[in-house]
């Protein structure tokens, strides 16, 4: 299934600041299914919502977003174009970093948040081509292609799974670096065949089998794991 945007064609003067806010407002709007308060804006970017007040004002002059006092604000189509392309250059710049440099899934973020600045259309098709159109990056987020098309698929946490349910695990929820290295040392990795063999009644831990080894993990690990079933 294919979410469809298509790029905007005008050329627009945007500042990295200026397209961290639309990535952000991107991702919060796609989390909530609805336009964003700027509170949610200033915990995700970490700063004052006065500052993110003055600068959704300045994107709405823009035409980047629509913006009303206290109904939240939403991305334009123009805007909707900028914030895919970004994530999209991130999102091809971690899989180079992990395939190609030797970084780990946990070390990327920083890395490609500078790099996902680039303008050169030429080269995020270049980099595109060499990584033989990766869909999905280090994390098991969807890669936008040229056309800014994101595919979906259907996944579910975890913790929803029934015991004896078999599935793969294909994402996380929280790409934090703490709870990166936590899969690591559990050695839990994507495209990991899992299956539930018991849940705890009491706190929701679960046993499960892992490939060929069993593990238990608390609900807090479970609930931040996408899975897809196995038919």
């Amino acid at each position: 299934m294919f979410k469809i945007y298509i790029f905007a064609t005008m050329k627009l003067d945007v500042s990295q600041t200026e397209e961290n806010y639309l990535k952000a407002i991107y991702n919060l709007f796609i989390a909530l299914d609805k336009p964003v308060s700027t509170n949610k804006i200033a915990q995700k970017l970490n700063t004052k919502a006065s500052s993110v007040t003055d600068m959704v004002k300045k994107l709405a002059e823009k035409k980047l977003v629509n913006y009303v006092k206290y109904q939240g604000v939403s991305l334009t189509v123009d805007g909707k174009s900028i914030a895919v392309k970004t994530i999209r250059k991130h999102r091809l710049w971690e899989v180079f970093l992990v395939r190609h440099l030797g970084f780990k899934w946990d070390e990327v973020h920083e890395v490609a948040e500078q790099l996902e600045h680039v303008k050169s259309v030429k080269l995020t098709a270049g980099l595109d081509v060499f990584l033989d159109f990766p869909r999905y990056d280090p994390h098991g987020d969807p890669i936008p292609d040229s056309d800014g098309n994101i595919i979906t698929r259907d996944v579910e946490v975890l913790s929803s799974l029934l015991i004896n349910q078999s599935s793969k695990i294909v994402g996380v929820k929280d790409s934090s670096s703490a709870f990166l290295k936590y899969l690591d040392n559990a050695a839990i990795k994507l495209g990991a065949e899992v299956k539930v063999l018991h849940k705890e009644d009491f706190d929701h831990s679960m046993l499960l089998l892992i490939d060929d080894h069993k593990i238990s993990i608390s609900h807090q690990i479970s609930s931040n794991l996408y899975v897809k079933h196995i038919n």
